[in-house]
């Protein structure tokens, strides 16, 4: 156990994690020149399309050190992106200690911080890493002042090196051997294993991924896990190199697979502790902390005869990633479907890009909107996810919706433009300090429901790219809320229903309407879009009707002959538009979507 090292890459979006982990995987010769490709461990598709990582992934690397013994150095990468600080919380327990990446060019940033108090949180040892340092715009120095002042790390642990050219990342696994404590446990004791991720495979069930605080287990042997009670015989363990590498057997301090034949997705939770059913350890190992959905939306298949294939889709997918959370939802302008939470816009996104290219289904979602409370009149509290759950307007006592407190990192001369769009999102208790000559922190608290739309992207596009973003639920506020109601000739389309701040409900209600405008095709009737809330309505755009020319015929003769045919086509058109029904194209439910994106 000396001679193994559990360690993670954490660090903020495009710092260059990735690559890193990418060096390390060459210079302990794990792959050929020829058969490397950038983002060695980013399996998925969509990953490597957008230059992040989604998923935590694990490879085992043996590396020769400069006094000659072999080691076991078990690297876990973690995602950077704030909507997957679950997926660092879950790595990080599997670890003794962290590699914290900081750009030599960027310096600290906001997801900087939070991972680094992530890992104190978990009491790893840390090493401060300047990447980038082949950068023209590169002063390694000068991040070696601000994570000294700011982080109150040792200089001294600080490592330097460009994960792009190569350069230092010799010096960077020597520090990690030297400075990173080995696992503590004892394989004599009953055995303990941690689940920090788990995936599915269609011809062996699940591929458990653990770290074996305590114990042993091997190929044979009856496991339990504690959570539920379930037992499976281990068919087989190994540990992750490129591919999977069986072994006979998995001992303490060590991280790696177990396959058991789970057939059931649901069984294996992220956070559970396995042990064997024959001579079972005392308690589970300390758990993660719940994971907090804050963004909700309901999915819903094109053709309604793909419901049972998103249903088996989403059960797939949630084993994948544990803190999707799902349940069935029916509409009525949609069929049926799924509510589902998610961590954020980017999750959301990501799980619909997944769905979509892995399991082949075209899906439409609802407006994304967050979780308010509703106080009533007769002393009750409910919790409201969804528009169609509003209750009476006149039973609600009042509202309190979630609250963040939002922290920006950002070149001085974005102060101002910053500032602006927070209190255009009703943001309050704005303070700012200066951890560096030319860099602001600046925190503000804002409502949850303001920063889910497009909060991120306007703060990129104001600031040039330079903003780094990061949040925290804090609380839950009063608000005035209300249920925006999209009608489409007269009749309410329910899943276009959003849950709004009242001050901003008109230019939503108008937005939608304009959109929808766009969209739905002309017919032989006015149609028109409203925006209401309760019985009145507050925006209004109209699609005219299309117009059969019904005189074609009429050449010449007396005028009153065209006035009676052009009547009767009015009456016709007045009796289709009350029994006439309109079908809203799917792309105008997505435009609808979007533009509260864009």
């Amino acid at each position: 156990m000396n001679n193994i090292r559990n360690f993670s890459i954490i660090a903020h979006i495009d710092h260059g994690k990735s690559t890193l982990a990418d060096r390390m995987i060459q210079h302990c010769g794990m792959v050929t020149d020829r058969e490397f490709k950038d983002q060695m461990l980013d399996s998925m598709d969509i990953e490597r399309e957008r230059g992040i990582t989604i998923k935590s992934q694990t490879i085992c690397l043996p590396y020769k050190a400069s006094d000659g013994r072999d080691y076991i150095l078990n690297l876990v990468d973690t995602p950077g992106h704030v909507d997957f600080s679950y997926e660092v919380s879950r790595a990080l327990a599997s670890c003794e200690g962290a590699l914290l990446l900081v750009d030599a060019a960027q310096g600290i940033e906001a997801q900087t911080l939070a991972n680094l108090y992530l890992a104190m949180e978990h009491e790893l040892e840390i090493i401060p890493v300047i990447n980038k340092i082949d950068l023209p715009s590169a002063e390694p120095e000068k991040i070696a002042g601000q994570i000294e002042e700011d982080l109150g790390l040792n200089p001294e642990a600080i490592q330097y090196c460009s994960a792009k050219t190569g350069q230092g990342v010799d010096r960077v696994l020597e520090a990690i051997v030297r400075l990173l404590p080995p696992p503590k446990g004892d394989p004599a004791q009953p055995l303990q294993a941690l689940i920090f991720d788990a995936q599915y495979d269609p011809y062996r069930g699940t591929v458990i991924s653990c770290r074996l605080i305590n114990g042993e287990v091997a190929p044979g042997d009856q496991i339990l896990f504690m959570s539920n009670g379930a037992s499976y015989k281990v068919e087989e363990v190994g540990v992750f190199g490129l591919r999977q590498i069986p072994r006979k057997k998995l001992s303490a301090g060590e991280v790696g697979y177990i396959i058991a034949g789970v057939k059931t997705v649901s069984d294996t939770r992220p956070g559970d502790t396995i042990t064997l059913a024959t001579n079972p350890c005392a308690k589970p190992l300390p758990g993660f902390k719940e994971v907090q959905q804050v963004v909700f939306s309901s999915i819903y298949p094109i053709a309604t005869d793909e419901y049972e294939d998103l249903a088996t889709a989403l059960e797939k997918l949630k084993l994948n990633d544990a803190s999707l959370s799902f349940q069935k939802d029916s509409s009525a302008a949609l069929g049926f479907g799924f509510r589902c939470g998610f961590l954020g816009l980017l999750h959301l996104e990501v799980v619909q890009e997944r769905l979509e290219r892995e399991f082949d289904i075209s899906l439409i979602l609802t407006v994304p909107s967050v979780r308010y409370v509703f106080y009533l009149n007769n002393g009750k509290a409910l919790e409201v996810d969804n528009p169609a759950h509003f209750p009476d307007p006149s039973t609600i006592e009042h509202v309190e919706e979630p609250y963040i407190k939002a922290t920006i990192h950002i070149p001085e001369r974005y102060m101002g433009v910053v500032m602006t769009l927070c209190m255009e999102r009703r943001g309050e208790n704005t303070r700012y300090h200066y951890p560096m000559p030319g860099r602001v922190e600046f925190t503000c608290e804002l409502p949850l429901a303001e920063v889910i739309y497009d909060f991120y992207d306007r703060l990129k596009s104001v600031t040039q790219g330079y903003g780094s973003f990061d949040y925290e639920l804090i609380d839950y506020r009063r608000s005035d809320l209300v249920k925006l109601d999209i009608l489409v000739n007269g009749e309410s389309v329910d899943a276009l229903s959003q849950l709004v701040h009242r001050s901003r409900a008109r230019e939503r209600g108008l937005n939608a309407c304009e959109r929808l405008r766009e969209e739905i095709p002309r017919q032989m009737f006015k149609i028109a879009i409203q925006a209401a809330i309760g019985g009145s309505i507050i925006a209004r755009s109209t699609i005219s009707a299309l117009r059969k020319d019904v005189i074609a015929k009429c050449y010449g003769g007396d005028i009153s002959r065209k006035r009676k045919l052009l009547e009767k086509q009015k009456a016709g058109k007045k009796r289709m538009k009350t029994i006439g029904n309109v079908d809203i194209p799917q792309k105008a439910f997505l435009s609808v979507l979007k533009s509260e994106q864009k």
